[in-house]
């Protein structure tokens, strides 16, 4: 497998709940309003530390999206996903950026994000907002 090398951020961090590896910049947050079966989502335009998994077509809440999932490269955890092609014009600014769960991750603070009963919403899938 060879030698695991890791990017150190600085600032105002997200990292992995599991490994606390480094993921993502809050300065890179495009938007807080995305939603995933298990609460709140961030949209970030760069992520760091992570691999992505195999490419597939989902349905989100915003229409047909090519997505993959993407991994701590520290741990392993799932922590999100990347947006590799959204069919609708509306939706091309997604393209490229990937959005982490916030309760896989924590917070610049060290805060976690811990799911309401309230916040699981039905058994849908992956989904954003």
């Amino acid at each position: 497998m060879g030698r695991l090398f890791v990017v150190n951020l600085e600032g105002k961090i997200y990292s992995c709940k599991h490994c606390r590896t480094h993921l993502a910049l809050f300065e890179d947050i495009v938007s807080k309003s995305f939603q995933c079966k298990h609460g709140k989502a961030y949209l970030f335009k760069k992520v760091v530390n992570v691999s992505v998994g195999e490419k597939e077509e989902r349905m989100m809440m915003t229409g047909l999206h090519i997505v993959a999932d993407i991994f701590c490269v520290g741990c392993g955890s799932i922590v999100g996903w990347k947006y590799e092609t959204a069919h609708e014009k509306s939706q091309k600014y997604k393209e490229g950026k990937s959005v982490l769960e916030r309760y896989k991750v924590s917070g610049p603070d060290g805060s976690n994000y811990w799911v309401s009963h309230g916040a699981h919403i039905g058994g849908s899938d992956s989904d954003d907002a």
